[in-house]
């Protein structure tokens, strides 16, 4: 199926604009991916973060689609939508296979520690645990990337220093969310 992109293409402070092919990919997952995922929590989670922009829900198809918009702005912000991208030379903890930024999302194999489910994740496609495959699988594995971060970000917005701080919450836009939710129901 083509999908024709319009508000999700929205550019990303001065990382220009998501290639349809991520978006492809986000969308293609979370048609898949667990409701779990997205369902409500008690944890400061994503969704709290992000209620200012894109509250109040209206129910699981939305929650959805607010966690895309979420990985499309976090995707610019980490990494320029760079499926590949490695550790983040600029910080200084940064300095361990565990500490290491990993692909798109720039997630590092310490975050496992935050929830069960993570590791089990890993387990689930690699067969391992340890940071050097978390590492690599990140980089190669676009649903496991695209799926750890969404589950990460339910349990800690203090992963993510962009999310942490706040500065992707300007750029998330409430038309993307609506985008991402008809391409999410038909």
């Amino acid at each position: 199926m083509t999908r024709k992109f319009t508000a999700c293409k929205a550019t990303i402070s001065n990382r220009d604009f998501p290639p349809d092919s991520f978006l492809n990919e986000l969308i293609d997952w979370a048609r898949q991916a667990p409701d779990e995922i997205f369902k409500e929590n008690n944890n400061n989670d994503i969704y709290s973060s992000v209620a200012p922009e894109l509250g109040s829900w209206n129910g699981l198809l939305h929650r959805k689609a607010v966690m895309l918009e979420v990985l499309r702005v976090l995707g610019g912000f980490e990494s320029s939508w760079n499926w590949k991208e490695g550790r983040d030379m600029t910080n200084p903890n940064s300095n361990t296979p565990c500490s290491e930024e990993a692909g798109i999302f720039q997630c590092s194999g310490d975050s496992i520690g935050f929830d069960p489910s993570l590791k089990k994740l890993l387990e689930d496609v690699s067969g391992k645990t340890d940071c050097e495959t978390f590492i690599k699988v990140s980089k190669s594995n676009k649903r496991f990337a695209i799926e750890y971060c969404a589950r990460l970000l339910r349990f800690t917005v203090n992963h993510h220093g962009p999310v942490k701080r706040k500065e992707i919450n300007s750029w998330l836009n409430s038309d993307a969310v609506k985008e991402f939710q008809s391409f999410l129901s038909d």
